[in-house]
């Protein structure tokens, strides 16, 4: 079970990639299983020595008993050591890096995300992935 944020890719230059375990409940961890999740819009912040993912939307697993007040965006604490937070405090005060979730997966029954420290990319950027995903897909076609 895989939930990637393509986008993320996309708008993105993955400079490191960081393993995180998510706080989550019970009927949470069954949605994602499920893959009722979108990581679409969704980031990483750090307060107060602890970090979150903000606006990551996990759809109930069973919408009718699920409780009322049930927030699917809510912020979520991320699991990590008290060093790993530091270096991502570290990378994240560079000028236009910020902390972005790649992927979502299972790893032996544990839900994981994978935390990527990003730098934007520019217009022309952008075009260069298209161009490069075209010419790919056309090889691909050639090959067949």
């Amino acid at each position: 079970m895989i939930i990637k944020n393509k986008k993320a890719y996309f708008d993105y230059h993955v400079l490191d990639k960081i393993e995180a375990g998510i706080e989550l409940f019970g009927h949470e961890v069954k949605a994602t299983r499920q893959g009722k999740v979108s990581l679409k819009g969704s980031y990483v912040t750090i307060r107060e020595g602890e970090v979150f993912l903000v606006n990551c939307d996990i759809a109930p697993y069973q919408p009718r008993n699920t409780h009322k007040e049930y927030n699917q965006k809510r912020d979520r604490r991320l699991l990590l050591n008290k060093k790993e937070i530091e270096k991502l405090a570290i990378k994240t005060e560079e000028r236009g890096v910020t902390l972005v979730p790649l992927s979502i997966y299972n790893k032996k029954g544990i839900i994981k995300l994978e935390i990527g420290v990003v730098k934007g990319k520019k217009k022309w950027d952008k075009r260069e992935s298209i161009k490069r995903k075209d010419m790919e897909r056309k090889m691909r076609e050639i090959k067949k």
